[in-house]
């Protein structure tokens, strides 16, 4: 029997899940970035985290950010050098928790998650 899948830490949601070419030459399936390789990204590329880091911000290892990153830029990639729609959507994450818009843990704003509270 295979291990159960851990679940993801993720801050937020996108506020925009479907990018584009804006000239309406669309022929391919579009291409679906998962909410975690979504979180991977924001949290290494914009926020500028460690992949370690990063790891100890979803609760997974650091070999799963690895994988989970290298993935994620293939997607974004194909989808700017090939001009394909990239959908942001599905996943096996949970959402962390906040109070007034803090996540709790670390009280620095919206990127931040609880450990130990996860399902």
């Amino acid at each position: 029997m295979a291990r159960p899948r851990k679940r993801r830490i993720v801050c937020k949601l996108p506020n925009i899940k479907v990018y584009g070419p804006l000239d309406g030459n669309i022929h391919d399936e579009p291409i679906i970035l998962s909410v975690e390789e979504y979180e991977v990204i924001r949290l290494i590329d914009l926020e500028g985290l460690e992949q370690e880091q990063c790891a100890e911000r979803m609760g997974v290892a650091r070999s799963t950010v690895q994988r989970m990153y290298t993935e994620a830029k293939q997607k974004v990639a194909d989808s700017l050098v090939n001009g394909k729609i990239l959908r942001i959507e599905g996943g096996d994450y949970i959402l962390c928790e906040e109070d007034n818009n803090r996540c709790i843990s670390c009280n620095r704003g919206r990127h931040r998650h609880r450990r130990g509270k996860m399902g």
